[in-house]
Protein backbone atom coordinates (compact mmCIF):
# COMPACT_ATOMS: atom_id res chain seq x y z
CA UNK A 1 0.00 0.00 0.00
CA UNK A 2 1.46 3.13 -0.85
CA UNK A 3 2.44 5.54 1.66
CA UNK A 4 0.54 9.08 1.66
CA UNK A 5 3.14 12.06 1.08
CA UNK A 6 3.24 14.94 3.01
CA UNK A 7 6.43 17.24 2.27
CA UNK A 8 8.52 18.16 5.17
CA UNK A 9 8.18 22.01 4.29
CA UNK A 10 4.36 21.72 4.69
CA UNK A 11 4.17 20.69 8.34
CA UNK A 12 7.61 22.51 9.60
CA UNK A 13 6.93 25.96 11.34
CA UNK A 14 8.67 29.23 10.77
CA UNK A 15 10.55 29.10 13.87
CA UNK A 16 10.74 32.67 14.32
CA UNK A 17 7.44 32.91 14.68
CA UNK A 18 7.05 32.48 18.30
CA UNK A 19 9.83 34.25 20.72
CA UNK A 20 8.45 32.71 24.29
CA UNK A 21 7.08 35.07 26.93
CA UNK A 22 8.25 38.54 27.76
CA UNK A 23 8.61 39.07 31.35
CA UNK A 24 5.64 42.18 32.10
CA UNK A 25 3.78 41.74 29.19
CA UNK A 26 0.58 39.82 29.64
CA UNK A 27 -0.32 36.70 28.12
CA UNK A 28 -3.30 37.98 26.63
CA UNK A 29 -1.57 40.67 24.73
CA UNK A 30 0.19 40.26 21.22
CA UNK A 31 4.13 41.39 21.38
CA UNK A 32 5.23 44.30 19.39
CA UNK A 33 8.69 45.76 18.90
CA UNK A 34 8.52 47.66 22.20
CA UNK A 35 8.15 44.71 24.24
CA UNK A 36 11.49 42.79 23.29
CA UNK A 37 14.48 43.34 24.88
CA UNK A 38 18.01 42.98 24.78
CA UNK A 39 17.91 39.53 24.92
CA UNK A 40 15.47 38.93 22.06
CA UNK A 41 16.98 41.49 19.60
CA UNK A 42 20.54 39.29 20.04
CA UNK A 43 19.00 35.67 20.06
CA UNK A 44 16.67 36.82 16.96
CA UNK A 45 19.10 36.48 14.26
CA UNK A 46 20.63 33.49 15.58
CA UNK A 47 16.73 32.06 15.39
CA UNK A 48 16.41 33.42 11.70
CA UNK A 49 19.62 31.68 10.50
CA UNK A 50 18.88 28.17 12.22
CA UNK A 51 16.00 28.32 10.36
CA UNK A 52 17.67 29.49 6.71
CA UNK A 53 20.36 26.80 7.86
CA UNK A 54 17.68 24.32 8.52
CA UNK A 55 16.05 24.62 5.62
CA UNK A 56 18.94 23.75 3.22
CA UNK A 57 19.38 20.70 5.37
CA UNK A 58 22.61 22.20 7.18
CA UNK A 59 21.52 20.90 10.29
CA UNK A 60 25.17 20.52 12.30
CA UNK A 61 25.21 24.40 11.45
CA UNK A 62 21.24 24.85 12.05
CA UNK A 63 22.01 23.28 15.69
CA UNK A 64 25.31 25.64 16.41
CA UNK A 65 23.07 28.41 15.64
CA UNK A 66 20.33 27.31 17.95
CA UNK A 67 22.67 26.54 20.81
CA UNK A 68 23.86 30.54 20.56
CA UNK A 69 20.37 31.76 20.85
CA UNK A 70 19.54 29.63 23.56
CA UNK A 71 22.66 31.07 25.65
CA UNK A 72 21.27 34.76 25.53
CA UNK A 73 17.60 33.43 25.67
CA UNK A 74 16.99 29.73 27.75
CA UNK A 75 13.51 30.28 27.96
CA UNK A 76 13.06 31.07 23.95
CA UNK A 77 9.90 29.12 23.01
CA UNK A 78 10.84 28.69 19.24
CA UNK A 79 14.38 28.03 19.82
CA UNK A 80 13.89 24.92 21.52
CA UNK A 81 11.10 24.08 18.98
CA UNK A 82 13.47 24.43 16.17
CA UNK A 83 15.78 22.41 18.20
CA UNK A 84 13.48 19.71 18.14
CA UNK A 85 12.66 19.69 14.00
CA UNK A 86 16.85 19.56 13.77
CA UNK A 87 17.13 16.97 16.06
CA UNK A 88 14.40 15.18 14.05
CA UNK A 89 15.75 15.62 10.73
CA UNK A 90 19.08 14.49 12.44
CA UNK A 91 17.92 11.11 13.48
CA UNK A 92 18.22 12.08 17.38
CA UNK A 93 14.87 10.78 18.24
CA UNK A 94 15.48 11.33 22.13
CA UNK A 95 16.79 14.62 21.90
CA UNK A 96 14.23 15.99 19.38
CA UNK A 97 11.49 14.79 21.45
CA UNK A 98 12.74 16.65 24.96
CA UNK A 99 13.48 19.45 22.57
CA UNK A 100 9.46 19.50 21.88
CA UNK A 101 8.85 18.67 25.32
CA UNK A 102 10.35 21.64 26.81
CA UNK A 103 8.95 24.26 24.19
CA UNK A 104 5.76 22.80 25.81
CA UNK A 105 6.53 23.02 29.36
CA UNK A 106 7.59 26.91 28.56
CA UNK A 107 4.29 27.63 26.72
CA UNK A 108 2.13 24.94 27.13
CA UNK A 109 -0.21 26.53 24.45
CA UNK A 110 1.91 26.71 21.94
CA UNK A 111 0.37 25.62 18.67
CA UNK A 112 3.39 25.50 16.61
CA UNK A 113 5.28 23.13 18.94
CA UNK A 114 1.87 21.16 18.91
CA UNK A 115 1.92 20.25 15.60
CA UNK A 116 5.61 19.86 15.06
CA UNK A 117 5.63 17.57 18.30
CA UNK A 118 2.35 15.46 16.54
CA UNK A 119 3.72 15.26 13.16
CA UNK A 120 7.21 13.80 15.10
CA UNK A 121 4.94 11.42 16.91
CA UNK A 122 3.05 10.21 13.65
CA UNK A 123 6.09 9.71 11.56
CA UNK A 124 6.68 7.46 14.75
CA UNK A 125 3.60 5.71 14.36
CA UNK A 126 2.64 7.11 17.48
CA UNK A 127 -1.00 7.67 16.10
CA UNK A 128 -3.50 8.49 18.81
CA UNK A 129 -1.12 10.52 20.67
CA UNK A 130 -0.08 12.71 17.43
CA UNK A 131 -3.97 13.01 17.02
CA UNK A 132 -4.13 13.92 20.83
CA UNK A 133 -1.54 16.71 20.08
CA UNK A 134 -3.18 18.04 16.40
CA UNK A 135 -6.65 18.64 18.17
CA UNK A 136 -5.17 20.61 21.14
CA UNK A 137 -3.13 22.52 17.84
CA UNK A 138 -6.68 23.40 16.17
CA UNK A 139 -8.31 24.40 19.72
CA UNK A 140 -5.44 27.01 20.25
CA UNK A 141 -6.99 30.46 20.17
CA UNK A 142 -5.94 32.84 17.43
CA UNK A 143 -3.80 29.80 16.31
CA UNK A 144 -3.38 31.26 12.18
CA UNK A 145 -2.14 27.37 10.73
CA UNK A 146 -5.60 25.59 10.94
CA UNK A 147 -5.77 24.44 7.68
CA UNK A 148 -1.68 23.04 7.93
CA UNK A 149 -2.53 21.43 11.27
CA UNK A 150 -5.79 19.59 9.35
CA UNK A 151 -3.72 18.41 6.75
CA UNK A 152 -1.05 16.86 8.49
CA UNK A 153 -3.68 15.60 10.83
CA UNK A 154 -6.14 13.87 7.53
CA UNK A 155 -2.37 12.39 6.42
CA UNK A 156 -1.47 11.10 10.03
CA UNK A 157 -5.21 9.34 10.46
CA UNK A 158 -4.86 8.06 6.63
CA UNK A 159 -1.59 6.48 7.89
CA UNK A 160 -3.69 5.01 11.19
CA UNK A 161 -5.91 3.61 8.18
CA UNK A 162 -9.48 5.38 9.65
CA UNK A 163 -9.56 6.70 6.28
CA UNK A 164 -13.24 8.28 7.21
CA UNK A 165 -11.62 10.74 10.09
CA UNK A 166 -8.60 11.18 7.47
CA UNK A 167 -11.14 12.56 4.45
CA UNK A 168 -13.55 15.10 7.11
CA UNK A 169 -9.88 16.20 8.12
CA UNK A 170 -8.79 16.61 4.76
CA UNK A 171 -11.51 18.61 3.64
CA UNK A 172 -11.85 20.96 6.07
CA UNK A 173 -8.56 21.72 4.85
CA UNK A 174 -9.07 21.85 1.70
CA UNK A 175 -11.85 24.64 2.60
CA UNK A 176 -10.00 26.68 3.96
CA UNK A 177 -7.00 26.45 1.93
CA UNK A 178 -8.78 25.06 -1.48
CA UNK A 179 -5.10 25.95 -3.86
CA UNK A 180 -3.00 24.13 -1.57
CA UNK A 181 -1.71 21.26 -4.29
CA UNK A 182 -0.61 19.00 -0.86
CA UNK A 183 -4.34 18.85 0.69
CA UNK A 184 -5.96 18.22 -2.77
CA UNK A 185 -3.14 15.16 -3.52
CA UNK A 186 -3.36 13.56 -0.13
CA UNK A 187 -7.60 13.70 -0.27
CA UNK A 188 -7.46 12.40 -3.80
CA UNK A 189 -5.34 9.69 -2.40
CA UNK A 190 -7.76 8.83 0.78
CA UNK A 191 -10.90 9.08 -1.90
CA UNK A 192 -9.39 6.82 -3.93
CA UNK A 193 -8.64 4.16 -0.94
CA UNK A 194 -11.84 4.44 -0.15
CA UNK A 195 -12.98 3.64 -3.82
CA UNK A 196 -14.44 6.77 -4.05
CA UNK A 197 -13.05 7.59 -7.36
CA UNK A 198 -15.09 10.24 -9.37
CA UNK A 199 -14.56 12.57 -6.15
CA UNK A 200 -10.52 11.73 -6.37
CA UNK A 201 -11.00 12.43 -9.88
CA UNK A 202 -12.36 15.91 -9.03
CA UNK A 203 -9.17 16.80 -6.79
CA UNK A 204 -6.59 15.00 -8.64
CA UNK A 205 -7.14 16.94 -11.81
CA UNK A 206 -6.96 20.59 -9.91
CA UNK A 207 -3.38 20.00 -8.81
CA UNK A 208 -2.52 18.45 -12.41
CA UNK A 209 -3.90 20.85 -14.39
CA UNK A 210 -0.91 23.00 -13.71
CA UNK A 211 1.96 21.47 -14.92
CA UNK A 212 4.34 23.22 -12.60
CA UNK A 213 1.97 21.42 -9.78
CA UNK A 214 2.07 18.35 -11.10
CA UNK A 215 5.02 15.52 -10.53
CA UNK A 216 5.13 11.89 -11.09
CA UNK A 217 3.23 11.34 -7.99
CA UNK A 218 0.57 13.22 -9.01
CA UNK A 219 -0.12 12.02 -12.72
CA UNK A 220 0.06 8.34 -10.87
CA UNK A 221 -2.53 8.57 -8.88
CA UNK A 222 -4.90 10.18 -11.69
CA UNK A 223 -3.56 7.24 -14.19
CA UNK A 224 -4.71 4.74 -11.27
CA UNK A 225 -7.96 6.24 -10.76
CA UNK A 226 -8.32 6.25 -14.31
CA UNK A 227 -8.15 2.84 -14.38
CA UNK A 228 -10.57 2.32 -11.51
CA UNK A 229 -13.04 4.08 -13.60
CA UNK A 230 -12.06 2.06 -17.00
CA UNK A 231 -10.88 5.09 -18.88
CA UNK A 232 -8.49 3.66 -20.72
CA UNK A 233 -7.74 6.78 -22.51
CA UNK A 234 -7.04 8.34 -19.65
CA UNK A 235 -4.77 6.06 -18.52
CA UNK A 236 -2.72 5.91 -22.02
CA UNK A 237 -2.99 10.02 -21.48
CA UNK A 238 -1.78 10.36 -17.71
CA UNK A 239 1.38 7.15 -18.94
CA UNK A 240 2.18 8.82 -21.67
CA UNK A 241 2.96 12.35 -19.54
CA UNK A 242 4.70 9.82 -17.36
CA UNK A 243 6.96 8.40 -20.35
CA UNK A 244 7.73 11.60 -21.35
CA UNK A 245 8.33 14.00 -17.75
CA UNK A 246 9.54 11.79 -15.25
CA UNK A 247 10.72 8.58 -17.36
CA UNK A 248 12.95 7.01 -14.94
CA UNK A 249 10.37 7.89 -11.46
CA UNK A 250 9.47 4.94 -9.81
CA UNK A 251 5.78 5.69 -11.25
CA UNK A 252 6.99 5.58 -14.78
CA UNK A 253 9.26 2.03 -14.14
CA UNK A 254 6.08 0.52 -12.41
CA UNK A 255 3.76 0.93 -15.17
CA UNK A 256 6.25 -0.54 -17.37
CA UNK A 257 5.86 -3.28 -15.05
CA UNK A 258 1.80 -3.62 -15.16
CA UNK A 259 2.39 -2.98 -11.50
CA UNK A 260 -1.10 -0.19 -11.60
CA UNK A 261 -2.95 -1.82 -8.80
CA UNK A 262 0.13 -2.46 -6.06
Amino acid sequence: MRRLVLPILAVLIAACAQQGTVQGVPAAELRTASDQTDADRRAAPRLELASLYFSRGQYETALDEIKQALVVRPDLVAAHNMRGLIYAAMGEERLADESFQRALALNPRDADTMHNRAWFLCQRNRFAEADELFEQAIAQPQYRDVGRSLMAQGVCLARANKLPDAERKLSRAYELDPANPTTALNLSEVLYRRAEYERARFYIRRVNSREDLSNAQTLWLALRIEHRIGNRAGVEDFARQLRSRFPQSPEALAYDRGRIDE
